[in-house]
This record gives C-alpha cells, sequence and structure tokens, in this order.
C-alpha cells in the first residue's frame, strides 16, 4: 500500500537506509520524511567520551572521568556479501574525504590497508597459534556439512535449537580452532541460534577457507559512525528530512476494525527524555510507519578507569514498543525470546585511550603485526567452560590510527570485549562486569604477559603503560547479542507483516529470507524493503545478492579446508 509520507521510530542504519531510498527510488521529497528517535548513533557507533557520558542510557550514571573516547562496539564489512550497505554508501558522500562517496572512501581506504591477521588467536605457553588447522575431527565435519546442506525450505527444522543441542553429540567442536574463531569473529555463543548458526555458514562460507586471517574483513577509514551514520545523516539533513532527537516513543494506537487483524497505526505516544514530556503524534491515512523494532544498544552502560558498567535492567525502549504491539497483534513476534535472557545476550566491552603508543607498539611486537584492525583473541590456559573445556578469555581490535577525526596525532584507541561477562578475569579476581576500566586493562596486559615471546615482558614496562592512559571506558550492554538468541522463525515479524496497512518493521530484529542477522548487510535491506513497499517500487529492484552456498567452486573451496 503506497504512502506519500514516513515517519521513522529509531534513527539507526536500518532507517537511515529507508530514507534515503525513499527519497532515491520512490522521488519521495526530504520534508515528507520525519524521524523521532533517541539518538542518532544506532549500533554503528563512535564518539568522545564526552558526549557518550551524556546519552540518554548514561545520564543517571555519571562518570568522573570522561575523556578519550569510547566505541560499544564494531563490526566487521565484507564487500561480497555486504552488497546492500555498499549500494547505500554509493549514493550519499562522504563524510570526510572531499569528492568521494562513502563508498568510494571506504574502498579506497580498505585497499591501501588490508587486514592480514597474523595473530588471530594465542595461548599462553604457545603464543601464536597456528589457526590455519581448524582442529576438526569427522563428526565435526560431518555436522557441519548437514548444516551447509540444509536448503532454505528445510530451516524450520531448526527453530528453537541452541548451538550447544545442535552438537550435543559432538562436543569436541568447541575445542577446536575454528569454534575459537568463529565465535570471537561473529560473536556466537553456545546458547546462540542454530538455525543463525546455518545462516552464516551459508551466507560466509566463503570465510572457512581465511578465516584465521580475515582477508575478507574489510574496515572503514574511521569509526563507523563517522565513516557510515554521518554521511547518512549529513545526506538526509541537506534533503530536508526532519530528525528529532531526544524523542522514546513509548505506545501506539491501532485503528479498531471487525476482525481485529488489521494493522493500522493512527497515532503514537512519546516522551521527551530531556524535558519528560509527552506528546501524542496523530499518523494519517496518507503516512507509513516505519519502525527498528530493537536495538543491541538499549540499555547499555558506561564505566570509566576508576569505575565498572552499572547494570542497567531496563528492557529497552525499541523493544519495549515492540512488546506492546505484540500484545495487540498476534503475528509480529516474541521479543523476550530476545530481550528477557541476558545470560544469552550480554556482553562487556572496553575502549583504551592512550596518551602515547607505548601499548600500541608493545602490541606490535607481541603480535608481530601493524595496527590496522586484526582481531586478537586469548585462549585460556585451563578450562573456563560449563562443560570443562578451555576457551576465549578475551578479544581486542587494534585500530588503524586514527580511529577518531579528532584524536590527537599521539593518541591511540584500541577497543576490546569479553564474550561472557560473568566468567572472571585469569589476572583479576574479579567477574568481567564488575571491573573498572584499570582493571580490565590489567586483565589485558596480564593476558599479553602470557604470550610475550621476548625479550623482556610487556610487564617489564606496566607503570609506563599505566601512566600513558588517558581513560578505559567499561561499556556493558545487555542485549549486545540478543539478535543470535535462540529463536523459531516466527518469533521476528516480517518486515512488513500480513494485514498491515502502514506499519513495517525494520533492523535486526525482523525476518528477512536468507539474511544473517548482527549485519550492516540485514539492517540495510530491512530498510531498503520497507522503502519500496510504501513507494510502490517494485521488489525487483532490490540489490541482488549472491548465494556462494550455492557456488560449486566455494563449496569445493571449503570442504577442502576442513580436512585441512
Amino acid at each position: 500500500m503506497t504512502k506519500n509520507k514516513a515517519i521513522l521510530i529509531g534513527a539507526g542504519l536500518a532507517n537511515m537506509a529507508a530514507a534515503v531510498y525513499l527519497i532515491q527510488e520512490g522521488h519521495w521529497q526530504g520534508d515528507q520524511i520525519t524521524f523521532y528517535s533517541i539518538d542518532d548513533h544506532g549500533s554503528n557507533d563512535g564518539s568522545p567520551a564526552n558526549e557518550a557520558a551524556g546519552e540518554y542510557w548514561n545520564k543517571v550514571h555519571p562518570l568522573e572521568n570522561t575523556k578519550g573516547f569510547v566505541a560499544r562496539g564494531g563490526r566487521m564489512l565484507n564487500y561480497r556479501t555486504y552488497v546492500d550497505l555498499m549500494d547505500l554508501l554509493s549514493r550519499v558522500p562522504s563524510a570526510t574525504e572531499p569528492g568521494m562517496t562513502a563508498a568510494e572512501d571506504t574502498r579506497e581506504f580498505d585497499a591501501n590497508h588490508r587486514t592480514f591477521d597474523k595473530a588471530r588467536l594465542m595461548e599462553g605457553g604457545k603464543g601464536i597459534i597456528n589457526g590455519g588447522k581448524l582442529g576438526f575431527n569427522n563428526k565435526d565435519r560431518m555436522k557441519l556439512t548437514e548444516l551447509l546442506l540444509m536448503p532454505d525450505s528445510k530451516e524450520e527444522k531448526l527453530d528453537n535449537v541452541t548451538i550447544a543441542d545442535y552438537f550435543k553429540d559432538d562436543p569436541h567442536m568447541f575445542t577446536t580452532n575454528f569454534w575459537y574463531m568463529w565465535e570471537t569473529t561473529f560473536a556466537f555463543r553456545t546458547q546462540s541460534s542454530a538455525q543463525e548458526l546455518r545462516r552464516y555458514m551459508h551466507q560466509m562460507i566463503y570465510e572457512f577457507t581465511q578465516i584465521e586471517h580475515l582477508v575478507g574483513v574489510n574496515r572503514t577509514r574511521y569509526n563507523q559512525y563517522e565513516s557510515i551514520m554521518l554521511p547518512l545523516i549529513n545526506y538526509l539533513k541537506e534533503q530536508g528530512v526532519k530528525i528529532v532527537l531526544n524523542q522514546r516513543v513509548t505506545n501506539f494506537e491501532f485503528k479498531d476494525t471487525p476482525m481485529q487483524d488489521e494493522i493500522t497505526v493512527t497515532a503514537l505516544r512519546m516522551t521527551n527524555t530531556e524535558t519528560g514530556e509527552e506528546e501524542d503524534v496523530a499518523v494519517d491515512d496518507d503516512t507509513a510507519v516505519i519502525f527498528t523494532n530493537g536495538s543491541i544498544t538499549d540499555s547499555a552502560t558506561l564505566g570509566d578507569f576508576n569505575t565498572p558498567a552499572a547494570e542497567n535492567m531496563d528492557y529497552g525502549a525499541a523493544a519495549s514498543l515492540w512488546k506492546k504491539a505484540t500484545n495487540r497483534f498476534y503475528n509480529l513476534g516474541n521479543p523476550d525470546k530476545f530481550f528477557n535472557d541476558r545470560n544469552a545476550s550480554e556482553w562487556i566491552s572496553f575502549t583504551l585511550t592512550t596518551k602515547d603508543h607505548i601499548l600500541l607498539n608493545e602490541i606490535t611486537r607481541i603480535t608481530t603485526q601493524v595496527p590496522g584492525n586484526a582481531l586478537n583473541s586469548f585462549i585460556s590456559t585451563t578450562p573456563i567452560t560449563p562443560m570443562g573445556n578451555k576457551d576465549v578469555n578475551m578479544s581486542i581490535v587494534v585500530h588503524h590510527q586514527p580511529h577518531f577525526t579528532t584524536q590527537k596525532a599521539n593518541e591511540a584507541v584500541i577497543w576490546g570485549y569479553f564474550l561472557y561477562p560473568r566468567r572472571k578475569g585469569e589476572f583479576v579476581d574479579k567477574q568481567y562486569i564488575k571491573m573498572t576500566g584499570k582493571e580490565m586493562l590489567e586483565e589485558l596486559l596480564g593476558q599479553l604477559s602470557k604470550v610475550d615471546p621476548g625479550p623482556g615482558n610487556i610487564m617489564d614496562k606496566k607503570q609506563e603503560i599505566m601512566d600513558s592512559v588517558i581513560n578505559c571506558i567499561p561499556a556493558y550492554m545487555p542485549y549486545a547479542s540478543a539478535l543470535f538468541n535462540n529463536r523459531a522463525k516466527t518469533d521476528r515479524p516480517k518486515v512488513i507483516p500480513e494485514h498491515s496497512t502502514n506499519l513495517a518493521f525494520t533492523g535486526e530484529f525482523v525476518e528477512q529470507p536468507y539474511q544473517m542477522v548482527f549485519t550492516e548487510q540485514s539492517a540495510v535491506r530491512s530498510g531498503e524493503i520497507a522503502a519500496y513497499h510504501f513507494a510502490g517500487v517494485p521488489m525487483a529492484k532490490l540489490v541482488k545478492n549472491p548465494r556462494y552456498d550455492k557456488d560449486i567452486k566455494t563449496l569445493a573451496k571449503a570442504t577442502k579446508k576442513m580436512f585441512e
């Protein structure tokens, strides 16, 4: 059902994409589009710490130290798969490189700074592990092959099946180099959805042959806010799009119909997060409502060098609104599957800012690679899982410097994360979630000291490194992996639900054929679908997606890699 105006709830990547496609493919004017959102970062974030400290989720948790930078996370790009994202970025100018589109900016930077990870896995007493030896036995190969051969039409066999369930007769899988690299590259956990693992195996199968070096990973010039979000924001503002921030939409009003299954939004209730004032916004018959129904950064909180991140128990702004819609209609999914099981979804990360390069240089010496977005994961020296296996303690990303446009030439920014925040450190006897930024840095130095090949040891320079720190900011994210939570296909709404006349869902918590979540690709495509639907653009014009799981050469290479 075509419309001529749109209200977009949430100003993340998916809805930004929807607005661009409404303008460029639907030929709408910018003033026909209005965003209501708490902020305009989405999960593609990155900012000076003093700005992040003042954002909605952090206002009630004031920080003593607001120096340095913060990025709650960063996602890897892949040109071969992220075709919708690259199409979107080709449509808007770069925010930092004059005369380039955002896509040209990223391709130019990436071509001159290619990823080749030389220290993907590291372990005490062994140093750098040869991750090219995936470590499979025949049962591992058989179970993975079953996933690869499962057609889309049979995917519902994996409804409500966790990865642990799928491999319950094959616990060896969780001791392989493959698993250590896969879980930390994509942020899967054993409690995550086997259905989603299948989609990743299908869409990222070519990564089998290069996962130990991550050569298929592409990166933006700066953090993803400045390199992806800001070009979109600048373009949309220039087009006259209205972006209203500090607005939390708290409820829908729906039209009453005889069958009670027609989904027609007639009004929105929202609260100004700065003043507390409430407002009702009417939705007329000519207006579409495009809603990002879940956010992995909702309820995230920050700490600082001497303060752990507080644990915010809020259900999340976007998910709360989604839940209210599901209370009215039966075909809009089940948000509790994703937002009511923090044990399966929470992470804690940290952003470290230093005033010189002493730590950066030490990491370069230990890992034998220069800064540039490699991912280094540290395997425990003793069993740490409920099944009595070793696993990865923590992972770090050492960005190409500068990672922020306002970063000084001598400053360095490093990001790291703990996939299981309730586990304890090996060098700091605390759960990661309870650590201050200083303690997280101490844990990192301990992990580096275990794998230091010498001569000397990084611990010889510990005080010098500590003195170089501007800030180390923990970020607790209760829903960081929520999109991977165990689920059935019906637990997520379709982009355009059946019987909907004006409501669409976008982002990582919608059901799209074949798409894998936690990617800018799936987010952009959901916005593209919503825009085409309401602008009357034929779906045949959607960006064509490759299917590497059906490519014989790709499958042959992956099969060969399984046996190395």
